[in-house]
């Protein structure tokens, strides 16, 4: 399926890829940023080098050091799993939204604690509610695990709780897979991730009695989500291999994969 979805964009790139002989071999496309984007990215990367023979590489830094990687020329595209910036678009930056992704609000499996409102995870966060008790879970200390100042889903999680700067996070963490593995491990930990990738190590919360998925996402219902964006400089022309890459994966024909990636996909 995945194959006869691209099989347009293959004829498309079948000149850039071959015409030039030996020396295409080297040609790629290099994306920078959210570790969030991961499962997406990679799999759009897949279906297009098996398509195409270029491949396209993923360093995965967070969103902040992707658009900053854009805009020093290190990378093709930059990966945020927020919209950009006033500032960063002032500054010569565009985003293009890729997909949307919600943010789950993940505990450890041994939990009873299964929904929360938006208000008692900022009461959490923020120190208002220190025990587990209080939100009906057991009489323990809530240890409260985040990402790092720069990331993504730390600033879309933030941004829709209203806890900017007022989060008292007992770690604070790197990587999407650090923070899943964090609170995996402590039956006392809450921490978000990206819903798309969420396994069975953790449980996400309901937020509002509202289950985290593609279609209440796509919806609006569930409320804590974010865009993934592609980051470009404003008009500045990409390389051929890098453009065709942009265009296909932003269109129709990429989304089923993804959706098969976990993220909500926005192209008509």
């Amino acid at each position: 399926m995945k194959k006869i979805l691209v099989f347009v964009l293959a004829l498309l790139t079948a000149a850039t890829v071959f015409a030039g002989g030996a020396n295409e071999s080297t040609a790629s496309v290099s994306t920078d940023g959210s570790t969030s984007m991961e499962s997406v990215i990679l799999s759009l990367a897949e279906v297009y080098e098996e398509n195409t023979g270029i491949p396209v590489t993923y360093n995965p830094t967070g969103s902040g050091s992707g658009i900053t990687a854009v805009e020093e020329g290190r990378a093709d595209i930059g990966l945020s799993s927020r919209a950009l910036k006033a500032e960063e678009t002032a500054g010569g930056l565009t985003g293009t939204t890729l997909a949307l992704d919600g943010i789950a609000i993940i505990v450890n499996n041994s939990n009873p604690v299964s929904d929360l409102s938006v208000e008692q995870i900022a009461a959490l966060y923020t120190g208002e509610i220190t025990s587990w008790k209080e939100v009906g879970g057991n009489d323990q200390p809530v240890v409260l695990i985040g990402r790092e100042a720069g990331s993504g889903t730390r600033d879309g999680f933030e941004s829709i709780t209203e806890t900017e700067d007022l989060c008292l996070y007992s770690q604070e963490l790197t990587s999407t897979g650090a923070v899943i593995s964090a609170v995996a491990s402590n039956p006392n930990a809450i921490g978000y991730a990206s819903l798309s990738s969420v396994s069975d190590q953790v449980k996400a919360l309901t937020v509002g009695g509202v289950v985290a998925s593609e279609e209440t996402v796509l919806s609006g219902e569930y409320v804590v989500q974010r865009p993934f964006v592609l980051v470009t400089k404003t008009g500045e022309k990409l390389s051929d291999e890098a453009q065709d890459f942009f265009n296909w994966a932003t269109s129709s024909e990429a989304n089923e994969i993804i959706a098969d990636a976990g993220a909500v996909p926005v192209a008509e």
